[in-house]
């Protein structure tokens, strides 16, 4: 939830990077790529790639797994047998898995998301585990191109891919498990505790964490069904996880999302084009050394489950509301005036002589500037998972955050968010995992071989 180009805060999400990105004009910028697409599977078989879509005429860029923007359109032809209706936009847009860096982290947020954390079944070793890394990237890559595997079910048959990405990482406990404690990243360790947390165990951390989003939601359930399924046997479902955001087109205009506090929220994600980018958000040459070689280009990944006291936040005049987070609930724009995008101005004051934006306002408190530059890409989603006993909606943020160490990034910002963020009262963390997630993979090899065949 931080502010400028930090994206950096830990507490809620407000104004601090989950929006949609190129689609929705607050995400990570975009840089060089190539999709790709295939015409094979079933269900797609008479389709064919267009080429690389604009942000008009294909729903907008996404970002693909070498960190570029690409947009592989794909339709049918019509072979007049009434099977030849051309895709919308939205289901034709492809988001190639393979690349240097995986899929699904500067992707543009996609209107859904599963996140699924997975335990090793008693008696797998290293070389079963390699095996499902293998079954996981090679299905995943077809998802990607709108193919179908067989025997799926046909729930998402006459969809196109509508973005869908599959992103994978490795708990901690995972490297006990293999034998592979050598070869743990330094950084990997688990994550502090923090005071006023109601962390429930069950659904926190994991030894494998699986995360599909995708424009449809067909699509997305196909998707974690048919991983699901190729687990039989090697590692069990531990907790799971659904989020949404805001679908592309449903504003008249691209617009950053909104959270279920009905605050703006993205508009301070850093961008790819920034000149540290890579190295706030990405594992380099000097972390990944040793046995840890093998994670160098890839990511940490923070997932916290935030709910939100929303009868409470609900009862509160949007004054009140404005104060606490430090902008503007129309606009997003800081309190101390300007657009959305405006500079906060930290220093200005209010006629009554304070701080115009409070000492204890969330965008001050989690900004890079007053957390010695700690910056993460946060890709967040709410959830809504009914109600509670009291009445009171169980809903809140799915809080995604990618960075090249937690301990420079979530861990210092979360710890100042406890000792003073003004939201604080208003949200709970309830579950909680870290996990690393490897570089991506050419055609041919499969995210983590470097680990497990290494």
């Amino acid at each position: 939830m931080a502010e400028r180009k930090g994206g950096s805060g830990a507490g809620s999400g407000v104004n601090s990077g989950s929006g949609s990105g190129v689609r929705s004009g607050s995400g990570p910028g975009s840089g060089a790529g190539a999709g790709s697409g295939s015409d094979a599977g079933s269900g797609l078989s008479r389709r064919r790639l267009l080429g690389v879509a604009g942000a008009a005429g294909a729903g907008g860029l996404v970002v693909g797994a070498a960190g570029g923007a690409v947009g592989a359109s794909v339709a049918s032809s019509d072979d007049g047998d009434g099977s030849g209706a051309r895709l919308t936009s939205l289901g034709a847009t492809a988001v190639p898995f393979h690349g240097a860096r995986q899929a699904g982290i500067t992707t543009p947020a996609q209107a859904r998301t599963v996140l699924v954390a997975y335990d090793l079944e008693p008696g797998t070793d290293r070389a079963k585990t390699a095996a499902l890394m293998r079954r996981w990237s090679d299905t995943a890559a077809r998802l990607g191109k709108g193919e179908r595997p067989d025997a799926d079910g046909q729930v998402a048959l006459d969809a196109g891919p509508s973005s869908v990405t599959v992103t994978f990482g490795f708990g901690g406990s995972v490297f006990d498990k293999l034998g592979l404690a050598d070869r743990r990243p330094e950084a990997l360790k688990p994550l502090p505790a923090f005071p006023d947390e109601e962390l429930d165990a069950a659904r926190s951390d994991g030894d494998l964490l699986v995360q599909v989003c995708a424009d449809d939601a067909l699509v997305c359930f196909h998707a974690v069904r048919t991983l699901q399924r190729l687990a039989r046997g090697v590692a069990r479902v531990r907790w799971q996880m659904n989020g949404f955001t805001r679908s592309p087109g449903a504003t008249p205009q691209p617009m950053t999302h909104r959270n279920l506090m009905g605050q703006i929220d993205g508009t301070g994600n850093p961008q790819t084009a920034d000149a540290d980018f890579d190295a706030k958000i990405f594992i380099g040459e000097a972390a990944a050394t040793g046995g840890a070689a093998w994670s160098r280009g890839g990511s940490y990944v923070v997932v916290r489950r935030i709910r939100m006291l929303l009868d409470t936040w609900d009862d509160l005049e949007v004054p009140a509301q404005e104060h606490i987070i430090g902008r503007r609930k129309d606009t997003g724009a800081p309190v101390t005036g300007g657009a959305e995008r405006t500079e906060p101005d930290y220093a200005k004051r209010g006629p009554d002589g304070r701080m115009a934006i409070a000492e204890n306002a969330h965008i001050r408190v989690s900004a890079p500037e007053f957390n010695r530059g700690a910056t993460m890409l946060r890709r967040g989603y709410s959830y809504h998972d009914g109600f509670r006993p009291d009445g009171a909606p169980d809903a809140g943020l799915l809080f995604i955050a990618w960075q090249a160490d937690p301990r420079q990034g979530f861990v210092p910002v979360q710890q100042k968010l406890t000792r003073g963020d003004a939201l604080s009262p208003f949200i709970r963390h309830e579950t909680s995992g870290l996990f690393v997630a490897p570089p991506g993979c050419p055609e041919g090899r499969y995210v983590g071989q470097e680990l497990l065949e290494g």
